[in-house]
This record gives C-alpha cells, structure tokens and sequence, in this order.
C-alpha cells in the first residue's frame, strides 16, 4: 500500500521552509563593493563580495517584510570603507527601529591588528557576541603617510611639483620628509573629525559616556572578558552558540523545517528585485550610475584580479545619455566614489550630468568614501550632494609633477639624448627638468584649472569665489565638515539620496536599479561606432531582449541567458 504521508512529507517540508520566519545574514569577512565587474570572469571571481546597494535595499526592504524576523553580521577585523560603514549602521539602525533583533558576532574585532572601524559599525545592533578568544581592538584611529624624499635624493632623483594651494598635498610624499604644517593640519582635523563620530557612534550603541568611550580606546585593544567588563560585548560565545540562541527565538524547532532560516541579504534582495521587475518598467524607476575609480578618459575598466577602477569618461557619460533618453528613468542617483584624476575627464563627466539634470531628469550625487578633487568636480553638476559624516571629499585644487632621472641614470651609466623641434618639445620627459619658460607653462595650466574648477563650484554652490578659495586651496574635509562649509547639502548614504530622488521624481515608491544593465551576449557584439553602447535606451539592451518580461516573472538570472543561475562559489 502507497504510503501517502511518506510521499507527501517532501511537499510539506518545501511549503514550511517557503513560509519559515527569515533572520537575514551579512557576511562582511568577504569584502564589500559598490558595484560589480562589467566583465564575466570579473563577476565570477568578485561572487562573494556583497554590493553595498543590494545590503542597504535588501535590510530596508527586509525591515518591512513581516517573515523577517532579524539581521544578524559575521564581522571581523579586515578594513573598511569609513563611509560604507556608516550607510551600513544606518541601515542597521533603521531595521532595529521596526522592532526587530539585530546581532553582530566577531571571532576578533582586530587579531593582533586594530579594529576600531569594525567594532563602530557592530555598536549599531542590539547585541554583540565575541569569541571567547578574540580581541576587541579599539585603538583608535590615526593616520600614517610615508614619505620617499630621502630616498629619491639617494637615488639621484629630483621630483619637480607645483600645486594649488599648499593643501594639495598628494605630491608631498616624493617632495618633502615630513608632513608641512598645511598638511599636518588637514591631516589632524580628518583624524580629529572622524574620531569624534566614532566616539558618538560607539557611546550611543553601547550606552555609555563619551569620556568613558575615549578612556577604553587609550586602554586598547581589550581582551574578550575585559570587553565583556566594559560593557563593550554582551556575551562571549562561538558561532553555533549564537545562531542556535538566535533561531531559536522564532518558530517551533521541534518540527523539521519548521524553525527560523537564515539567508543572506543579498540572496533574499536579488529574489524580490527579480520578481518586482515587470512592474517597475511599467511605473518607472530610479537609475543608480556608478561613478568608481581613478577618473579618466576612454572606458570604465577594473582589473578582474581586484586591481583599482577606472571611472571612464565614455562610459559614465553614456549612461548618462541613456538615462535622460529612457522614459522608465524618473530621477537618477549618481553614486561615486573616487579620489579623482584627469580634469579634462572629469569636466567631460560633470557636463553630461548637468545636461541631464537639466533635461528634467533630477539627479541626486551619493558619496561614498571618497569624492575628492575629480570626484568632487564631477558632483557639481547634479541637482543635490549627499555624504556621509565620514566621506573625504573637497581637494579643491590642482597639481602637476614628473621626476627627473639624470642622476639616477649617470649612476648606472645610462645616457640619453634628444633632437627637439621647439623649445618646448621635450618639456614633459624625465631626462631634463622644466626650464624657467616651461614653468611659466606650467603655472599657467595650474592657474587655468583651479581658476575653473573653484569658478564651477562658486556657480553651483551658489558661493562667491572668495569663499570658495577659503574651503578650497587643496584640502580634503570630512562630510560632516564640508557640509558645514557648504560644499554637501545633506548628510547620509545611498538610502537617504534614494529617498531625495524619488521625492523629485514624485514617485515614493519607485525602485532602484543598476543602470545600464548588460549582459554577457550583449558584450559580446561588435560595436556599430564608437558610441558606447551604454547610450541606447535600456529597453533595447536587455539581455533577455523580448522575452525580458516572461524572463523576470520565471525569475531568471537578470543578466541573460549564458548567466550561470544562483549564487555560485568557487574554492
């Protein structure tokens, strides 16, 4: 006789698992990007690196979804962004305010190492577990500048530079031995800056007064069980310990399949982003343009073994086109993070973005952890700046430098020579320095750039020139800072520039997604010239081309059909 329970259990077990309560997982020991690789063995190799954008949609959307019950992070000692930290505690923050638990868990905030940055971002849950062995390593924070002056000159290298102004420091490293009293200055008030908001940070999560914060940073880093005293961790426990206490506050465990699941943030954002897809091409929805990188000319790229970015004009500007040519894009949120590079690059970035801003296309600037000097440049032209308290941005200025290597190469018996067409002809090769006439060229494309750059940002800040030379003149200030200098309009992170746009857009709902989005096919054909394909609408660009709508509702992988399914891991 068929032994119709025994057949049906399967089923049973499958629609309590769909129904189980959800605790929502963060794994940060893996890394932490803004955006993903364009190329496809760069998206392989980067599968683990959670995208900050899906973690701060899939905790806000998770903080108003009834079958999730709580958030729990791995969290250790490896670095992070200081300003992603902060969109991440805000987030956190956020999802505790819907009356749900939180918990950090840590093997060791630091193993022999700091983990001032780490243990600022777990005060933002409610609990925190450290292993029984593992360290709290609040040291504080400071910062560290190596200078190659003495050992340039030894090598007979002569490093010639000129700036605008004396807070423009990036060259001080090849030209000086030490930190100048400009550049101590501005160094000190980061330091000084973002320490001041750890302190707050820490001694609101965990409840106590800011002198006592200060005191057990002077005192660190701090054994598990002097943690434990401080008030600083809540309990002292492995992994198993903490995630069995944590499941076991939801469902009835006594039944197979029955308790709370785990599932990982990114996981349970792609499943609701894939299945609201259809209806968001029909109300329209918010572009997310991702700005990452050294900016320069030519094409976005980024090294698939986890070299840095490149922020390609081309590229940015295309989307930008796109964006105001595609009707289902109601608001843009142009999220960069980049210390700069080419001024002719970054003018080229700014315009497009100005141009879409004023088409009726209202684009809002996020910064992440850096948007200075070019990536301050290329903000200005957005509707609104938003920055964490802890973003770098500002370097207002400008600098030029080469190194000259005559001595280095009489020393190895090297020898070169020239035959030059004009008096300028060789100006920018190291086997000379700049004659007295190159250097008037010199000064007068410093002069020329920074007269345009500090010009552009009077105009869009709405400041005179002069006061705009006050904040500017080279140097870096902190969100918190620049802000209150005039120079970011609002402070906060991706969330909080997601809810402007879709304030301007008039679309509360609206969501938010990658733009533009291609997928493997689609790179592999040809270019037709040498607009970048990225300009197209998006509805052509689709990889799943007309069946992108049957597609999304069978919720296959967004990217196309030689996309590999799921979430795969390699090791």
């Amino acid at each position: 006789m068929v032994d119709v329970a025994k057949l049906l259990d399967p089923v049973s077990k499958a629609r309590r698992r769909r129904s189980a309560p959800l605790v929502l997982e963060i794994d940060l020991t893996e890394g932490l990007s803004d955006e993903a690789p364009a190329d496809p063995l760069g998206q392989i190799l980067a599968r683990r690196h959670q995208r900050l954008s899906d973690l701060i949609e899939g905790i806000r959307r998770g903080a108003h979804d009834p079958r999730v019950v709580a958030l729990a992070a791995r969290i250790d000692g490896r670095p992070l962004g200081f300003a992603r930290v902060q969109e991440l505690r805000a987030a956190v923050v956020a999802f505790r305010a819907a009356g749900k638990p939180t918990v950090a868990w840590s093997e060791s905030f630091g193993d022999f190492g700091p983990g001032t940055v780490p243990y600022y971002l777990a005060t933002a849950f409610e609990e925190i577990a450290l292993l029984p062995t593992g360290l709290v390593g609040l040291t504080g924070l400071g910062m560290h500048t190596t200078f190659f002056r003495s050992a340039i000159d030894k090598l007979g290298v002569e490093y010639q530079a000129g700036a605008r102004h004396e807070y423009k420091n990036a060259v001080n490293v090849f030209t000086e031995t030490g930190y100048t009293d400009a550049h101590r200055e501005a160094a000190g008030r980061i330091v000084e800056s973002l320490g001041e908001q750890v302190v707050e940070g820490i001694a609101e999560g965990r409840g106590l007064a800011p002198e006592r914060v200060r005191e057990l940073t002077d005192r660190g880093p701090l054994l598990a069980e002097e943690a434990l005293e401080a008030g600083l961790v809540d309990r002292l426990a492995y992994r198993d310990e903490v995630y069995a206490d944590l499941l076991g506050r939801f469902g009835d465990g006594s039944r197979a399949g029955a308790g709370a699941r785990l599932r990982y943030v990114t996981r349970y954002h792609h499943r609701h982003a894939v299945a609201s897809r259809v209806s968001v091409r029909s109300r329209g929805h918010i572009a997310l343009i991702s700005g990452i990188g050294t900016i320069a000319t030519g094409r976005s790229r980024r090294s698939p073994l986890g070299g840095g970015a490149t922020m390609g004009s081309d590229t940015v500007t295309a989307a930008f086109r796109a964006a105001r040519e595609d009707d289902d894009v109601k608001a843009v949120v142009f999220r960069v993070d980049s210390r700069g590079g080419s001024a002719v690059a970054s003018d080229i970035i700014r315009r497009e973005v100005a141009l879409t801003r004023d088409a009726g296309t209202p684009v809002i600037v996020s910064m992440g952890d850096f948007a200075g000097s070019g990536g301050y440049y290329i903000a200005l032209g957005g509707d609104l700046i938003v920055a964490q308290p802890g973003t770098l941005t500002g370097s207002i200025g400008v600098y030029a430098a080469k190194p000259v290597l005559t001595g280095l190469m009489d020393r190895l018996g090297v020898s070169s020579d020239s035959v030059d067409g004009a008096a300028h002809a060789g100006m920018f090769g190291t086997d000379r320095g700049f004659s007295e006439s190159e250097w008037e060229r010199i000064n007068a494309m410093l002069d020329s750039i920074y007269r345009d750059f500090t010009g552009k940002v009077a105009e869009a800040r709405g400041m005179t020139p002069e006061a705009v030379h006050e904040v500017a003149r080279g140097r870096v200030w902190t969100g918190r800072d620049a802000r209150e200098r005039g120079l970011v309009d609002e402070l906060g992170g991706l969330e909080t520039a997601v809810r402007l746009a879709r304030e301007k857009a008039g679309l509360p709902g609206a969501g938010l997604r990658p733009y533009p989005s291609t997928g493997p096919l689609e790179r592999l054909i040809p270019a037709e010239s040498s607009e970048d394909r990225a300009a197209a609408p998006q509805g052509r660009l689709d990889a799943w081309g007309s069946l992108a709508e049957i597609s999304a509702r069978l919720g296959l992988p967004a990217a196309g059909p030689l996309a590999m399914p799921g979430s795969w891991e390699i090791g």
